[in-house]
């Protein structure tokens, strides 16, 4: 099977996995076009460099492309930040500041978890999306900008919309070309194929390889943390002594059957036993996980994140959904 390989500034995206390959060229295509794309998948699956390609094929590739996190901004300097500030504007506006957008003008912008977008700030997303007209914050004058956006999601956006968390009409103005980018656990060749890739990034002066074992070790493992979880494992990998890797070199934490597969195989039984569905089940699981680590964790929600995996707005986004907060 052939392997594709594209270079991306902040890396490369492998694959040989059929689903992945129909997505690449998907994205290719959609390049061309100027309509917004809506990246959703988990986190760690490559939804940035996925964004970096489909502005590298694109008319736009000789402009910028911002990259905004928007789960790291501020929700209070989120404003000025994407649409600037006019001098005076308030205390610390010493300055005229151009915003994100600006900066991005005649390019891209990538909007990196958009579900953290406050609500009270949608309204001016979507007029900057369907006016390309910005509004400094301070300022009288709309400032004209043309550029494309590219937006990712962890969570499906219509759970938001129906909870009234989310516009639904900035929801079908992201939504124009939609890409569900699956998990590195349904790409199980792909597993080998970037932990080698991992490998000779890490440990370029070694000629280091994966035994058969350790390959199937590593094929049987979920990956809740995706191609992010499996690079950090293969940082730790980079250490072993010998040069071919074996099943009982790989870390214990990163390649062994979890407490979330502990779990599953109890409530398989106990689907079983009280004919749950798939998604009760799934949903189960995931419930007592989180109850598990905020208890373990004291109730802090950071610690809770990264005993899971995951990011601290993921991990309030399903205590949310799970009802286990009052946020």
């Amino acid at each position: 099977m052939s392997v594709t390989t594209i270079e991306t500034p902040s890396g490369a995206i492998l694959t040989q996995d059929r689903e992945m390959l129909a997505i690449i060229e998907r994205l290719r295509a959609i390049a061309q076009t100027e309509g917004a794309v809506l990246l959703t998948g988990e986190t760690g699956v490559g939804k940035e460099l996925l964004a970096e390609f489909v502005h590298q094929q694109s008319s736009r590739a000789k402009r910028p492309l911002v990259k905004v996190g928007l789960a790291s901004l501020p929700r209070e300097l989120l404003e000025s930040e994407l649409f600037g500030h006019e001098k005076g504007a308030y205390t610390h506006a010493i300055a005229l500041k151009k915003g994100l957008f600006e900066l991005s003008d005649g390019g891209s912008i990538f909007l990196d978890d958009i579900d953290d977008f406050p609500l009270e700030l949608q309204a001016k997303l979507l007029r900057a999306l369907e006016a390309h007209e910005i509004l400094r914050v301070g300022g009288t004058t709309p400032i004209r900008v043309n550029t494309r956006l590219i937006s990712a999601t962890k969570v499906d956006l219509k759970e938001l919309v129906a909870r009234h968390a989310f516009r639904a009409d900035l929801y079908y103005r992201i939504n124009v070309m939609p890409i569900a980018i699956p998990p590195l656990r349904r790409r199980n060749d792909d597993i080998p194929l970037l932990a080698t890739h991992f490998l000779k990034h890490y440990a370029p002066d070694r000629l280091l390889s994966l035994s058969e074992r350790a390959c199937a070790r590593m094929r049987q493992y979920s990956w809740p943390g995706n191609i992010r979880e499996l690079r950090n494992v293969v940082q730790r990998m980079c250490l072993a002594e010998s040069d071919l890797i074996d099943e009982t070199e790989l870390p214990d934490e990163g390649c062994s059957p979890s407490q979330a597969d502990e779990l599953a195989e109890q409530c398989a039984i106990c689907r079983a036993e009280r004919d749950l569905s798939l998604e009760e089940v799934v949903s189960c699981v995931e419930r007592k996980l989180l109850k598990e680590a905020l208890a373990k964790a004291g109730g802090n929600q950071s610690q809770a994140a990264r005993t899971l995996q995951l990011s601290l707005s993921t991990l309030r986004d399903k205590l949310r959904k799970h009802h286990l907060t009052n946020g």
